[in-house]
């Protein structure tokens, strides 16, 4: 019996029978998925519908705090709950790479299946197609998922409602996710305890919406980190956005290394925080709430929006000058989801 990903497990036959029910059903196991058809058929819920996708390619497959099957769970149902949607369902779409260890591909599919279970998301459909060896990095995954919102939460997404004086908040540290990941492509020029922030949001964020905070706007800033999400929103919005610099949470080791390989931690990806934007007025209410969640302690307001500027990003530095945050031109650590 073969220990690796074979064509045969992706041609639809006995073997690919077996790699769905030993793997896919046992460890996604739910009604809705075990009737095993085509589509999967879900209750027509209330409110509006929010549907989302990513695909995950992250290299390497394994970091400190995570992995692809982690990441690809966490990554989607982020998504979801940054526009104020709750996460329901999720599908899952794999391409494997013949050769690809057995062992690995079960370590990831528990990942995937923890990971949703703690969240409170159903896995209920999904497809895998197999490629020749060389034409993939062992797997790449592709999760879609589906969530409802309220009515009184579709405005989150488009900041439609931000206004100058708005506060800008954020859960916690920043730069963690990009730092481990790039820590455990070198690890014999970096030697680092950081782990990875990727975690699960929908929890954090629905302790918001069940007190009825007022949220303006939430994005999850990973690819292209805190700066990427502020120069798209300055711009589209035509406002101005100050941050400070002494407010941004940093960890030593991150600022650290950052300082020494020439990055910023406000380009550097995340995988477990939201930038959220709110009422001045509403913001010590917010942070208060997210303080007293893990994924939340490190919370804190990083700036501020303002009608000077308009469609630029102001850093206030240390040293009482003022800098200006470019839009992104390259990405300095590719991969990384």
């Amino acid at each position: 019996m073969s220990d690796t990903v074979l064509l045969a497990h992706g041609s639809g036959g006995i073997k690919t029978q077996q790699l769905i029910q030993d793997y896919f059903f046992k460890l996604f196991d739910n009604p809705i998925l075990n009737e095993a058809t085509d589509s999967a058929v879900l209750d027509r819920p209330k409110g509006k519908i929010c549907l989302t996708t990513d695909n995950f390619v992250v290299q390497p497959q394994d970091f400190p705090g995570g992995d692809i099957g982690k990441l690809a769970v966490c990554g989607t149902i982020n998504d979801l709950a940054v526009s104020g949607a709750k996460p329901q369902y999720l599908s899952v779409g794999f391409i494997l790479e013949e050769g690809l260890l057995l062992s690995d591909l079960m370590r990831y599919v528990k990942s995937m299946a923890n990971t949703a279970k703690s969240a409170g998301v159903r896995i209920v459909t999904g497809d895998t197609k197999v490629v020749q060896r060389n034409n993939c990095d062992h797997l790449y995954i592709n999760t879609t998922g589906i969530g409802t919102i309220q009515s009184e939460q579709e405005h989150i997404s488009s900041g439609r409602k931000i206004k100058s004086g708005d506060a800008i908040l954020i859960n916690g540290y920043i730069g963690d996710h990009g730092m481990a990941i790039f820590s455990t492509r070198f690890p014999k020029q970096v030697s680092t305890k950081l782990l990875s922030d990727c975690n699960c949001l929908n929890e954090l964020i629905g302790d918001l919406l069940a007190k009825k905070c007022k949220i303006n706007f939430m994005r999850d800033p990973t690819r292209g980190g805190v700066a990427g999400v502020l120069n798209e929103l300055s711009t589209q919005l035509n406002l101005g956005i100050n941050i400070l610099e002494d407010q941004l949470p940093v960890r030593p080791e991150v600022s650290g290394l950052c300082e020494i390989l020439g990055f910023d931690p406000l380009y550097l990806a995340n995988e477990g925080k939201v930038l959220l934007i709110c009422p001045k007025e509403e913001s010590e209410k917010i942070l208060n709430i997210w303080r007293k969640h893990p994924l939340g302690k490190n919370a804190r307001q990083i700036g501020h929006i303002s009608n000077e500027h308009k469609g630029l990003v102001v850093m206030q530095t240390c040293y009482g000058g003022k800098r200006l945050i470019d839009p992104m031109i390259s990405d300095p650590l590719p991969r990384i989801c």
